[in-house]
């Protein structure tokens, strides 16, 4: 493979030489079905035609004499057959209507080698966004990005000198969300262990999420109003004081979640989930932070789910296919 070197890459002050072997595709390990699937309504909405990118840091097991780039590679084509239409491409038809067409081309894949160590990574704090260095560690092949007629997904697996190893993943959003992801990557995991099967089986039932036709609205959804715009807002932002809002990435590990649960009401402790404990934390202090206009209805949206938070609670006893439908039906006629 031709091999390619990366001119100094620069986190914070630290700086590392990545070489990368030549881009090449990974198909099913087996023959898959050669035929097209439609794509939902909420999949193929205008908001989620991109790449979600994302990165993982292993440390290295000295019990484990494997290369992590066979491991992987091997792996992810073995999953590939299970998750057949991440290996087609995506075709638009009237009206802009996505559909995959799965041809079992295969996945965009990437080896690489980097002149550092996972601990130069602790000592500098570069393991946490904003992450200068990460299009070295996922470097963005020509042509990946687009929505039409690309590879899905882009994976690439960096060997570090400490015998540890970086897991980089793009996936084209309109075929996955956080959760699907998470089941694809564990789902290689289990085959990097020796797996035949996964745990648990993919399931394509997108037309459930499609709007009916001809549209029919049954459902109030207030989360895809216009909020009311008001002239009393009052916020460190506005205020004239000098502050000013600015961008930070916070790590919430097993310590943190923990000290936030002691903050809940007996009667809550064991009934939150992680999502909706942690959400209700940030909500509470950025309210106290920014002192919005008391009188001001203010709407909570997380990037996790494709349901808005403030319908997820309700949602844990409420949900219908009859509701959904309505949601997704109401949601492309006002966006």
């Amino acid at each position: 493979m031709e091999l390619q070197i990366s001119p100094l890459a620069t986190s914070g002050s630290l700086t590392f030489k990545v070489n990368r072997q030549k881009p090449e595709l990974v198909s099913p390990a087996k023959p898959t079905p050669r035929e097209l699937k439609l794509l939902s309504d909420i999949d193929d909405q205008e908001g989620l035609r991109f790449h979600i990118p994302t990165i993982f840091f292993y440390r290295h097991n000295p019990t484990a004499y494997s290369d992590p780039v066979t491991v992987v590679r091997r792996a992810l084509a073995e999953t590939l057959v299970y998750y057949y239409p991440f290996a087609g491409r995506l075709r638009e038809g009237p009206n802009r209507k996505l559909a995959v067409d799965c041809t079992g081309e295969g996945v965009l894949f990437i080896e690489a080698d980097a002149a550092v160590t996972l601990v130069e990574f602790e000592e500098k704090d570069a393991l946490r966004p904003p992450f200068p260095c990460f299009e070295e560690l996922l470097f963005d092949v020509e042509g990946s990005s687009e929505v039409l007629n690309t590879p899905l997904i882009l994976m690439q697996v960096t060997r570090l000198k400490c015998g540890g190893f970086i897991l980089a993943v793009s996936i084209h959003h309109t075929m996955s969300d956080a959760g699907g992801l998470s089941l694809f990557l564990t789902t290689m995991c289990e085959f990097a262990r020796g797996s035949h099967t996964p745990t648990v089986a993919p399931v394509w039932e997108r037309h459930l999420l499609s709007a009916r036709v001809p549209a029919r609205v049954t459902h109030a959804h207030r989360e895809y109003d216009e909020p009311a715009a008001t002239s009393t807002e009052s916020t460190t932002e506005d205020s004239g004081g000098g502050n000013t809002l600015v961008s930070r990435s916070f790590f919430f590990g097993n310590a943190e979640m923990s000290a936030i649960r002691k903050l809940l009401s007996p009667n809550l402790v064991n009934r939150s989930t992680d999502l909706e404990t942690l959400t209700s934390f940030l909500w509470r202090y950025r309210t106290v932070a920014l002192r919005p206009d008391p009188n001001k209805e203010m709407r909570l949206y997380s990037s996790s789910t494709h349901v808005p938070s403030s319908k997820i609670h309700r949602y844990h006893k409420d949900t219908t296919e009859t509701r959904l439908r309505s949601q997704w039906q109401s949601q492309p006629l006002k966006n």
